[in-house]
């Protein structure tokens, strides 16, 4: 099976996926650039076509409205794009965390390629802590991501990392998320996102104290089974278990998450609480929801399918404490 990740580093432990290559801490952008595997460049070429013509070899023309995106190192094509599509270069992505990590007590964790160079990330610890009930330390993050290929917006996400399960959680207030998105149709200003996130990121002490008042919800065995059904299953705690075997099976799984089988589960933030709720949802699409590898299940869960249950379940926990 070809590998969504391309290459990755991180430093300290192994990230939640479990991928990637470790590095010794205070590395230089250039060596994660290197190990990385982001020290190459998305170049481009106009679109060309061949005709059929009475001759075998045909005839070449151009398609000025479209520009074939592709590796300056290995030369495969990434994306077919429109000519007003703005790159965003993967040194970019890693440059952008300089002045973080020099001035403003930033440290990259992680960074890497997804799906042969379409897609590219890289993690920074903020800095910010905060521990729950039982010592469950929870810290600040900012994700950063791009895309060449039209999937992702060039996206810088405030993110939160539970210690005891490596459980992420994009910070969210009132529905909405934090993250600053800038469309591939306009050029990405490194600066403009920075103070922009100068917001989001300030809002790290009021997410927190939602989250604490999550842990000091208690959660009755019928409210925790609605919660997952509407999660999961967008039916009430009335309704039957649908028998179509994903939905039954991921039921099954946060159930038993939540009741003792996950990691942290048992401290007392977590136990019969609604922030153990919003873990059980967590960790099941961070480490054990179904995928065709660890790499796809850590795409889904930062840009897929997992992040979009990931944030239903912080809405519905939050429901719980309104």
């Amino acid at each position: 099976m070809a590998h969504l990740i391309e290459q990755m580093a991180y430093v300290g432990a192994p990230p939640w996926h479990g991928l990637g290559s470790a590095l010794s801490p205070n590395q230089p952008l250039e060596i994660w650039q290197r190990e990385a595997g982001m020290s190459w460049q998305i170049q481009d070429s106009p679109v060309h076509f061949k005709a059929k013509a009475a001759s075998h070899l045909g005839s070449i023309h151009s398609f000025p409205e479209q520009k074939v995106l592709y590796r300056s190192d290995t030369k495969a094509p990434l994306s077919v794009v429109s000519h007003r599509y703005q790159v965003v270069q993967p040194r970019e992505v890693l440059e952008f965390y300089r002045d973080l990590t020099e001035f403003s007590g930033y440290e990259l964790e992680t960074a890497g390629v997804l799906k042969g160079g379409r897609k590219f990330w890289a993690l920074a610890r903020t800095g910010q802590t905060m521990a729950l009930r039982g010592n469950d330390q929870v810290n600040g993050y900012l994700l950063l991501a791009t895309s060449c290929d039209g999937t992702l917006a060039t996206t810088a996400t405030p993110t939160t990392v539970r210690v005891v399960c490596n459980n992420t959680l994009s910070i969210s207030l009132n529905g909405a998320t934090q993250a600053i998105k800038v469309p591939h149709s306009t050029r990405f200003n490194p600066q403009s996102v920075k103070k922009q996130l100068g917001i989001a990121v300030s809002q790290w002490d009021e997410f927190m104290y939602r989250m604490r008042a999550l842990a000091e919800r208690k959660v009755q065995t019928k409210e925790a089974l609605g919660f997952f059904m509407d999660v999961l299953c967008d039916t009430g705690a009335h309704d039957p278990i649908p028998n179509v075997l994903p939905n039954k099976r991921a039921m099954e799984k946060v159930q038993n998450l939540y009741e003792g089988k996950g990691r942290g589960a048992d401290l007392e933030s977590a136990r019969g609480t609604a922030w153990g709720l919003l873990n059980a949802v967590t960790e099941y699409v961070d480490h054990e929801r179904r995928a065709r590898s660890s790499e796809y299940r850590m795409d889904s869960a930062w840009f897929g399918q997992g992040a979009i249950i990931k944030q239903k379940a912080l809405d519905a926990a939050l429901q719980l404490v309104a």
